[in-house]
């Protein structure tokens, strides 16, 4: 292996694919060889099993679908926010310099502490559960995509202005595609983040979806539920991701050629 070297795609896949292997191979010997108690983690047939019997009669799917329904419903408003702010702070250093202290020190709050807040402000309805994801989400996008921008190369800015481009011009022909590829690979990043903030709204005051599952499962010590829930949020995250980047690679072909 050399670094940075390119690997075949297949070969990509085939070892992506071996490490669940190793890893459900590993879960299995744990659990049914007794070195692990099923009482605190569930072998992998039991967790089937469970998970058949949450989407067959407990309609797991409707809490599936509540979840991804909170996820992109709060990563969106974050995003609506976060990007023109975010654009706005790395064109302009005086907007940066008014922003940037707040932005960082609010990106550094945990979204969970706010939960007892927004249940007073908002209720336990789904506006409390879209600010968690809000919250937790808007302000790293802002900073990361803020950077992005303030780092394009000088030398384009200057050509932009050398013909004759005005400052609003160049922020839309130059700084928005040069950075465009940077933003789109942050917001797959971040989308990912969402994901434990979600979770994290839905532990309190929910009804539905699959952190209440989780939740419930806890309290009977149903630990192939649990899994089955966690596994979910995983195959669903990565579903999104490989997307995220398939939609980025056609958007932005030039970048990954």
């Amino acid at each position: 292996m050399k670094p940075l070297e390119p690997i075949d795609p297949k070969l990509r896949i085939s070892l992506g694919i071996l490490f669940f292997v190793i890893f459900f191979a590993g879960w299995g010997v744990a659990t049914f060889g007794g070195f692990v108690s099923k009482t605190f983690l569930a072998d992998p047939l039991t967790m089937l099993s469970d998970g058949w019997w949450l989407l067959t009669k407990r309609h797991f799917l409707g809490d599936i679908g509540m979840t991804v329904w909170r996820v992109v419903g709060g990563f969106v408003l974050a995003t609506i926010v976060a990007v023109p702010v975010g654009i706005a702070m790395g064109a302009y250093k005086p907007i940066e310099a008014f922003l940037e202290p707040f932005v960082s020190f609010a990106r550094y709050l945990p979204a969970s502490a706010f939960v007892p807040l927004l249940i007073l402000w908002a209720g336990i309805g789904e506006m409390q559960k879209l600010l968690v994801i809000f919250i937790g989400s808007v302000f790293q996008i802002i900073l990361m995509i803020a950077v992005y921008v303030a780092n394009t190369r000088r030398d384009l800015v200057e050509a932009a202005y050398t013909l004759g481009s005005s400052h609003s011009s160049v922020v839309r022909r130059v700084l928005l595609p040069a950075s465009a590829p940077d933003i789109a690979e942050t917001l797959r990043l971040v989308l990912g983040w969402a994901w434990t903030y979600v979770i994290v709204a839905e532990l309190i005051g929910a009804s539905s979806g699959i952190g209440y599952m989780i939740i419930n499962s806890q309290s009977l010590m149903a630990t192939g539920q649990i899994i089955f829930g966690i596994i979910v949020i995983g195959v669903i995250g990565l579903i999104s991701d490989v997307a995220f980047k398939m939609i980025n690679r056609r958007l932005f072909a030039w970048r990954f050629a």
